[in-house]
């Protein structure tokens, strides 16, 4: 018998799914699809044969990432530790413009607050408050209620710096969850890599994944257009530039650098967008 399903779990060639009755079926996968050359994902909508345990079809996914491997996400909620490891706008901005690329929700969750001194908030706070006027949610790890609300009828991707506090997050969310949690550390200022594969949880009623931590992305599949496109602050002033492809780099007449200079741009938005444009040369 043939029923639909979403893949919930991945462990080698195991793909757990569970129907709209909340049935677990642990399945393996067609030959075809290394044919077709199709890989399924966590998240992804399939079709099963139930009595023999196979999955039968991929249905079309909405978006994908490739690093999580997860499919069809809602939004993509981003811990930015503030303090060991510190906060570092590099990954937290090539996160949020493949994010934009792939059309999903970035909502960045701050951890660590609670180890800042008043010196150090006062330095990190015009970040947070220009992610906020550009049009991203920008919460504390301690405002439970309100990332819970968030996670309602959605898929969620947690990730971000390894060791800034996924796991602990997660099990403040749901106590019963019990993910391990290492130490930072020291020498290297990061943590260490608890979680092992990704898998979805069903946490208020929407889907989370808990992912590897990591400390470097690629943005695969996207050109450079495609990265300076998914600045959002840049869409809005690129008419004023005086060339209709400028690329905000080399370009004499270019509006997105005066701003920058005037202020108005998040200098280290334009520094990391330089960065990850001058790579893909």
């Amino acid at each position: 018998m043939m029923i639909n399903g979403k893949i919930i779990k991945i462990i080698s060639n195991d793909f757990t799914v569970i129907d709209e009755n909340n049935d677990i079926y642990v399945c393996k996968a067609r030959g075809k699809f290394r044919n077709m050359k199709v890989t399924p994902l966590v998240g992804d909508n399939v079709v099963i044969d139930k009595d023999n345990k196979y999955i039968l079809e991929v249905k079309k996914r909405r978006n994908e990432l490739v690093r999580p491997t997860v499919a069809n996400i809602d939004q993509l909620i981003i811990i930015a530790s503030t303090k060991i490891p510190a906060f570092d706008t590099n990954l937290l901005d090539k996160l949020i413009a493949i994010a934009e690329y792939n059309l999903i929700e970035p909502i960045i969750v701050l951890s660590k607050i609670d180890l800042l001194t008043k010196e150090e908030i006062d330095a990190l706070t015009p970040y947070f408050e220009y992610y906020k006027s550009i049009g991203y949610k920008v919460i504390v790890n301690t405002e439970i209620t309100e990332i819970l609300n968030l996670l309602e009828n959605k898929i969620t991707v947690f990730t971000g710096q390894s060791g800034a506090g996924k796991s602990t997050l997660l099990n403040r969310l749901d106590n019963n969850l019990n993910i391990k949690t290492n130490d930072i550390s020291v020498a290297l200022g990061r943590g260490k890599h608890t979680t092992r594969h990704t898998e979805l949880i069903k946490i208020n009623n929407g889907w989370v994944a808990d992912t590897p931590g990591f400390s470097s992305l690629e943005f695969v599949g996207m050109t450079k257009a495609d990265i300076r496109d998914n600045f959002i602050e840049f869409q809005e002033l690129r008419d004023n530039c005086k060339y209709k492809d400028c690329m905000h780099y080399h370009d004499d007449g270019c509006q997105i650098k005066k701003e920058v200079l005037d202020g108005n741009i998040l200098k280290s938005r334009y520094d990391n967008y330089i960065k990850f444009i001058t790579n893909k040369e």
